[in-house]
């Protein structure tokens, strides 16, 4: 049985395993979702499953989520909405279909000022699987007992994130969608901001529909009809090579280049520079000719991203299946950044 949702502050870590813990996380608010890197931990390959989009069921109106004392406030007009009022942790099975089309319609949603005492660990793998299963991370910190949990955690100590982005790149800005390199990639993402620096350690977020809607109509039809290599291949080598777990073996999937959204039937690029490796059936020049063109339109879009900002309580929601995201490391690791995302699995990209 997992801990009760009121002890998870106070909770402090039991095993031998752990014992020098405590006075690393005499500051963290919540130590239980302390990141463990189990070198011995194994999944079995992910297997395909019928899905069917929740946001397929929902009332349009959304009356099960946005009430009279709902505030919104757009951030910018292709994506991006700021919500308070709403308690994730309460919202029926109607309030998450609602809550997934929401999501597939601004992209990226911000809920402030969530009571993390109500949205424990139990609740929170609840309403993620209500989208789908949980990807369970083959490389990254997972929380102990709860491989579900995506764990991304920087002190002073431990700064494993910009040793991924390549410690001798001049930014650390890094677009991509998660894991993408799946077969069933992620949709209606949920990430739970446990503590954050006063100032900095945003995200960079971006519409991939608008990015390819900015594209000449002749040059979308060629894109169109393409297929990309996604890999897990790099992100198993770089934990390999720094002794941390490879949970399972990496995979390669070809995806289309442009994708369709299940349920409002946009289309949007699906190439990003995290997992995408090469466009199939082209020679390597070519390939890399085109891929570097949509990165850097995508990198370049500034006018159809916008860059989040948090605080503890914060719990973000988007869509990974029409956005792209970068971390930006721009906070000194004397400062504590603690987070969780739970990353549920949809569709095979549907080909626009």
């Amino acid at each position: 049985m997992a801990p009760s949702v009121a002890d998870l502050k106070s909770q402090e870590p039991t095993s031998q395993a752990h014992a020098e813990l405590k006075a690393k996380l005499s500051g963290a608010s919540y130590p239980f979702y302390y990141p463990s890197f189990d070198v011995n931990e194994k999944f079995p390959p992910t297997e395909l499953f019928d899905h069917s989009d929740s946001g397929l069921r929902a009332d349009a109106s959304k009356p099960n989520l946005l009430n009279a004392n709902t505030i919104t406030r757009d951030l910018s007009p292709y994506l991006g909405t700021e919500i308070t009022g709403i308690q994730i942790s309460q919202l029926s099975q109607e309030g998450l279909d609602e809550l997934a089309l929401y999501a597939a319609e601004r992209k990226v949603l911000l809920f402030r000022d969530q009571d993390f005492k109500e949205l424990g660990p139990e609740r929170q793998i609840e309403i993620a699987r209500h989208f789908g299963p949980i990807q369970r991370h083959p490389t990254s910190g997972n929380v102990k007992g709860f491989p579900e949990f995506h764990v991304v955690y920087r002190d002073a100590e431990h700064d494993r994130f910009r040793e991924y982005s390549g410690r001798d790149r001049a930014s650390g800005v890094s677009w991509h969608s998660d894991v993408s390199y799946e077969k069933q990639p992620p949709s209606t993402t949920f990430f739970f901001i446990l503590d954050q620096p006063d100032s900095g350690g945003d995200t960079l977020f971006l519409s991939q529909v608008e990015a390819y809607k900015r594209l000449s109509p002749e040059f979308r039809k060629r894109l169109e009809g393409l297929r990309a290599l996604h890999s897990a291949v790099r992100q198993a080598d770089f934990s390999r090579e720094r002794g941390g777990p490879v949970r399972r073996e990496p995979v390669e999937t070809e995806h289309p280049v442009v994708r369709q959204h299940p349920v409002t039937g946009e289309k949007a690029l699906y190439v990003n520079q995290g997992f995408t490796r090469r466009i199939v059936g082209y020679k390597q020049e070519e390939s890399d000719n085109l891929l570097n063109f949509l990165y850097d339109h995508i990198a370049k879009g500034a006018d159809f991203q916008i860059r989040a900002t948090y605080t503890p309580g914060t719990v973000v929601v988007w869509d990974n299946r029409v956005t792209a995201h970068s971390a930006t490391v721009d906070f000194e690791n004397t400062f504590r950044r603690h987070a969780v995302r739970l990353t549920p699995q949809a569709e095979v990209p549907i080909p626009a």
